[in-house]
């Protein structure tokens, strides 16, 4: 048998052609992942599940279809690709026959063309596409006796590397270990005292003992809640019009504490999808129930209410199926599914289970006001407001029965006594009035839901629905009633009669791209026929097992992922790794990229000693550039920078405009929150690199790590220049890196001494004070450098 060069091309449908090195020439083609993505990229338009867009009543999408004789001679005869209609048209060289037709773009390379012969030449058989396949444990034995098998997962990757032809990466060194860990479960980088104790413990459990102490800090679930608030589309602002705020912090703040109370995910969805069905613990299950509200709404004079009803219904139905089931449901809008077996009837039976929640209230009460009034809302006080106003409250029934007990013996006269009540009474209701509120939900008698034909919410001539779930995915069972949005997020995190595997791929599939930054499916939110299937099927399903088995445990899940050799693998690339495997599908190596937006700031801010922490809390508002809201009408409004601590709070915290997102977040591609972003680009611009030396932010926080590091007793400038390094990078630095960081140091002091203005304009940026026992160039010329430093690539990235 005669063995080939390992090679992996990527070719733009999604088909992965792989021969490695221990793999045979004559390689098995498997239907999902190689037939499947040509098919449904160059055929399944026309011969597909939507019946309205069929051409010749053929369907290439299911087997018996393909294969019948009745539409005269079949597009697929087993065996025999020569006698088969299908190879014979994309064959042939007559433009009026060959397919897919010129006109329509999609031309088949000659590589597919001979992936199509040699499936069908093998039998032409179909397999169910594998997102829809209830996910099979293949084995999570321990590792065998491969020395660099540590963990089962690391036996999944471990064989397929081998069959690819690679060998895994070394251990990543211990400094990069932490701060890979730290950037991954907590949003922060390591602080040098923990580097340097994780340096010192020799321990064999040492690694562990850092993965727990990191899943136990109240930042994880900060970090957490990043990913999940990108999924649920999250903002401070309504979205539409005039883009006015609306009330939604505390679901902000429920989802963190969720996360970080390690929440059971079936229990985290039902709360989000129906808290208010729930009875136990009544307030924390309508906050959570907030994420019903959490779409774009318009406030706009004039709306019709039956439009946005649908439009309300349309964009729940996305964001359900994008979240939970990873399947791109919004297609079937206006027509059937032209890829995925998914029809308008099914889209608007998942819309039934929505028509409960009546929140058409703001479109017929029109106020032009910053913040807009959504019933029905709650209010939700902190624990320090609880706190205050049960003092309030006992001092209150004090005053009454002690007044009480003096006016019966006739001792006393009421008017102080009352006067004091009265202050307790304007005291209660000022803590009232600046407490937050919530958009809650709460059933009421459902609408009726009809099929809107093309999507059209005037026509209601369509078919009347009940909730109902899409057939490919199963049934729904209730006993003879309508079935409710309970039914719905329970069928969701069931793994006997419900989808419960299915989720728990589509979740695992995420976690794993927390810690790899890519997943093991790569397309996050399209597990349908245009997602490309996972490099490694085994191990996803593996993982989905795992974590219904360990009861939906999420810490879990991290914990396991982050425990194996794969994760622990170094980031650096060869040449032979960019030939093999350029995009490291076979993860013969961790990846190395650009930390998200929140956590650039976040990690500025705590290299400069600045960041505060505090949990929950109304967003807040960090500087951003003058007039960027000068367009923002109904009403007019300008932006007010807070300048108190919360300047250095968190970015999970930033106030989120989704019309005019703070320009520092759309530079390092945060998305606006209009929909799920299941997976934000990560782009490499000049605009980024400007943000980093000139937001007054990162400009206040480098000004931060120079005072930071002249209080640090040392006997040189290079002493200072190594702590500030190691505060930036967790590393020291190397001699050259240190030459030109001094070279750096003293062209600016001679700068700033020649021009003293120019030290007293950097550093009158921002309100963090400045310590006023430091001399002006001095604190100028190592905030310079501190911005330099802080504009390092490593500084942020993730290794």
């Amino acid at each position: 048998m005669r063995l080939r060069r390992p090679i992996l091309v990527t070719i733009a449908t999604g088909l992965l052609l792989v021969a490695g090195e221990g793999v045979c020439a004559e390689t098995t083609i498997d239907f999902n992942r190689d037939v499947r993505p040509i098919l449904s990229t160059h055929c399944f338009h026309c011969h597909g599940p939507d019946a309205e867009s069929r051409a010749a009543d053929l369907r290439l999408d299911l087997e018996e279809h393909a294969k019948s004789e009745e539409l005269g001679t079949p597009a697929i005869v087993a065996g025999q690709p020569d006698e088969s209609e299908l190879v014979r048209r994309i064959e042939t060289a007559d433009d009026g026959e060959r397919m897919p037709p010129s006109d329509a773009g999609k031309q088949l390379s000659a590589e597919e063309i001979a992936t199509l012969r040699e499936w069908i030449a093998a039998g032409g058989t179909y397999s169910e596409a594998w997102a829809y396949l209830k996910p099979v444990d293949a084995g999570r034995s321990p590792p065998g006796g491969d020395k660099w098998e540590t963990h089962w997962i690391d036996t999944y990757v471990h064989e397929t590397m081998r069959d690819s032809g690679m060998a895994p990466s070394p251990d990543a060194d211990r400094i990069t270990l932490i701060r890979r860990l730290s950037f991954d479960l907590t949003g922060l980088p390591p602080t040098p005292e923990e580097v340097r104790a994780f340096l010192a413990d020799q321990s064999p459990d040492a690694y562990e003992t850092l993965v727990d102490r990191l899943l136990a800090s109240p930042r994880y679930g900060e970090r957490m809640a990043m990913f999940w608030l990108d999924l649920v589309r999250y903002a401070d602002t309504v979205g539409y019009h005039g883009d006015q705020n609306h009330h939604a912090s505390p679901y902000r703040d429920w989802v963190i504490n969720a996360f970080n109370n390690n929440m059971r995910f079936d229990d985290f969805t039902v709360a989000q999808l129906a808290g208010d069905f729930l009875p136990s613990d009544e307030e924390q299950n309508l906050i959570a129930s907030g994420y019903n509200r959490l779409l774009q709404t318009n406030h706009e004079g004039g709306v019709q209410v039956k439009e946005y009803t649908a439009i309300y219904a349309a964009d729940r139905v996305r964001n359900l199926s994008a979240v939970w089931m990873a399947s791109t449901m919004g297609c079937c809008q206006c027509h059937d599914h032209k890829y995925d077996p998914l029809s308008t009837k099914e889209f608007y039976s998942l819309a039934a289970f929505f028509a409960d929640i009546d929140d058409t209230h703001h479109l017929t009460y029109i106020v032009n006001r910053e913040f807009t009034l959504r019933r029905p809302e709650i209010t939700v006080l902190s624990d320090e407001e609880e706190a205050a106003i049960a003092r309030l409250e006992k001092e209150a029934d004090r005053i009454r029965q002690a007044s009480k007990a003096k006016v019966l013996a006739n001792t006393v006269s009421v008017e102080s006594p009352q006067k004091r009540l009265a202050e307790i009474d304007a005291e209660v209701e000022k803590i009232m009035k600046s407490a937050r509120r919530i958009m809650i939900t709460k059933h009421t008698t459902p609408r009726v839901t009809r099929v809107l034909p093309r999507g059209n919410w005037m026509d209601d001539t369509g078919e009347i629905v009940e909730p109902a779930v899409p057939a490919t995915f199963g049934q729904l069972e209730v006993e003879g009633r309508r079935a409710t949005r309970l039914d719905l997020a329970k069928w969701l995190c069931d793994d006997s009669q419900g989808i419960g595997g299915l989720t728990a791929r589509v979740m695992v599939n995420r976690f794993w791209a927390l810690a790899f930054g890519k997943g093991l499916a790569p397309n996050l939110e399209d597990f349908g026929a245009q997602g490309e299937p996972p490099s490694h099927s085994k191990l996803l399903d593996a993982l989905a097992v795992e974590f219904v088995e360990s009861g939906w445990d999420i810490k879990h899940m991290m914990r396991t992922i982050v425990l194996s050799r794969t994760y622990r693998q170094a980031s650096n690339v060869n040449g032979q790794m960019l030939e093999i495997d350029p995009y490291n599908r076979w993860l013969a190596r961790q990846a190395r990229f650009r930390l998200p937006a929140e956590m650039i700031r976040d990690n500025a801010l705590s290299i400069s000693g600045l960041i505060v922490h505090e949990i929950g809390g109304a967003s807040i508002k960090p500087y951003q550039p003058e007039g960027h809201y000068r367009h923002l009408n109904f009403p007019k409004r300008k932006y007010h920078a807070h300048s108190d601590e919360r300047q250095w709070r968190r970015g999970v915290y930033m106030h989120w405009q989704r019309q005019f997102l703070h320009p520092m977040l759309a530079a390092f591609d945060a998305p606006n929150r209009e929909q799920c972003t299941a997976e934000r680009p990560r782009s490499n611009t000049p605009l980024a690199s400007l943000t980093l030396m000139n937001d007054p932010s990162f400009v206040e926080a480098a000004r931060g790590l120079a005072a930071r590091v002249l209080l640090i007793p040392a006997n040189s400038d290079a002493d200072r220049v190594d702590a500030a390094f190691e505060l930036a990078t967790s590393r020291q630095p190397e001699q050259d890196e240190r030459d030109k960081l001094l070279d750096c140091l003293a062209e600016c002091r001679q700068d700033f001494a020649n021009h003293p203005a120019n030290a007293k304009q950097l550093l009158g940026v921002g309100l963090a004070p400045v310590n006023e026992s430091l001399e002006t160039t001095e604190l100028a010329a190592w905030t310079a450098v501190s911005r330099v430093l802080l504009n390092l690539s490593e500084t942020n990235a993730r290794n």
